[in-house]
């Protein structure tokens, strides 16, 4: 069986993905732990708004979550737990953002089509996943990651092991325990050491 350089060069790109060949990038995802500041982002929203994480201080806790794509299934069924536990969320003080290296208009149709009750961010450069830690290298998506940063802007947890259907409410419990309602629980290894 012969395979022509196209063929071949797709296989040789399938095998470095699966086998990590090209993860040369830095990845910050270790460098970053409970107590950093978070890295400061601007990207555009949904709507083509500019964000800024830096206008959050002072403004209370963060949910910053990563995504990889928006309208896959694990995504979806992510952000309409994020959507349904908004009410819970808000009484914490807190506010939720999705991030993906989605295009604008790819985040503004996946927030149409699902009705979603808070702010999705496109980072189509990657810049944002880079900064977090979490971009996979060469594809260009994102690892599905949640940050809760508090209101002087400091990661205060760090989720590496998300569950799309259970990180609304995961993320509930552990605000009430940073906020002194609840007991803590840790989700990650970073949150052990």
């Amino acid at each position: 069986m012969t395979l022509s350089l196209k063929s071949t060069a797709l296989l040789f790109l399938k095998c470095a993905l699966i086998f990590g060949l090209f993860a040369t990038e830095k990845s910050f995802a270790s460098d970053l732990k409970t107590g950093d500041i978070a890295p400061a982002v601007s990207l555009k929203n949904h709507e083509g708004n500019s964000f800024s994480l830096q206008e959050r201080k002072g403004k209370g806790w963060t949910i910053l979550y990563f995504y990889p794509k928006a309208g896959t299934p694990g995504c979806t069924k992510q952000a309409c737990a994020f959507r349904d536990a908004a009410d819970d969320i808000k009484k914490q003080n807190a506010e939720v953002f999705g991030v993906s290296t989605d295009t604008v208009e790819k985040q503004s149709a996946f927030h149409r089509e699902h009705k979603l009750s808070f702010q999705l961010l496109a980072d189509p450069d990657g810049k944002a996943a880079d900064a977090y830690g979490v971009k996979i290298p060469v594809v260009k998506l994102a690892k599905r990651w949640t940050f809760i940063i508090d209101p002087e802007l400091k990661i205060r947890h760090i989720n590496d092991k998300v569950d799309p259907l259970l990180d609304a409410k995961q993320m509930i419990a552990v605000l009430k325990s940073l906020q002194g309602k609840a007991e803590p629980k840790a989700d990650s290894e970073k949150e052990k050491k």
